[in-house]
């Protein structure tokens, strides 16, 4: 029958009540896709006990010495190509990592968390919560940036 006990439900975060913290990451020595998993975590917020998937709970994130980010196996970035396409026939460009990488190196950090994010409006708001620079120098010493927690 019919218990007494109250039902309890589960925690909904709202938008008004997130509280975004500002995080810290070294690059260097980093594997390119592991730190991207890391990153793409923190962006969406799940290594928050308050995740919810329709909320942007995530924090920002400031990437720096993203020039010393490595890339395994040692073949690797010479056969992985950064592929897009122009929206023309016949559009299709290919460039390889290594060309990508010497020019800006913060692109191809961006581009392996981009691809980890949601495809939606909310996954390029968490986009724009995410800073890469090339260099161990950065603008955002006034937001007092955390050091990345090893455990997410």
């Amino acid at each position: 029958m019919g218990s007494n006990v109250a039902k309890q439900g589960s925690y909904v975060a709202k938008q008004t009540d997130t509280i975004n913290a500002w995080l810290l990451v070294d690059g260097t020595d980093q594997v390119l896709g592991r730190l991207a998993v890391r990153i793409a975590t923190v962006l969406m917020g799940k290594h928050k006990p308050t995740y919810t998937a329709h909320v942007d709970t995530g924090d920002h994130v400031v990437v720096v010495n993203a020039a010393k980010i490595r890339v395994s196996p040692v073949l690797k970035p010479r056969d992985r190509l950064i592929t897009y396409h122009t929206g023309f026939i016949g559009g299709l460009k290919q460039t390889p990592m290594v060309e990508v990488f010497e020019k800006n190196p913060a692109r191809v950090v961006e581009l392996a968390v981009r691809r980890m994010l949601p495809k939606t409006k909310m996954g390029k708001q968490m986009l724009g919560k995410l800073r890469v620079y090339p260099g161990d120098e950065h603008p955002h010493v006034a937001q007092q940036p955390q050091p990345f927690p090893e455990t997410v």
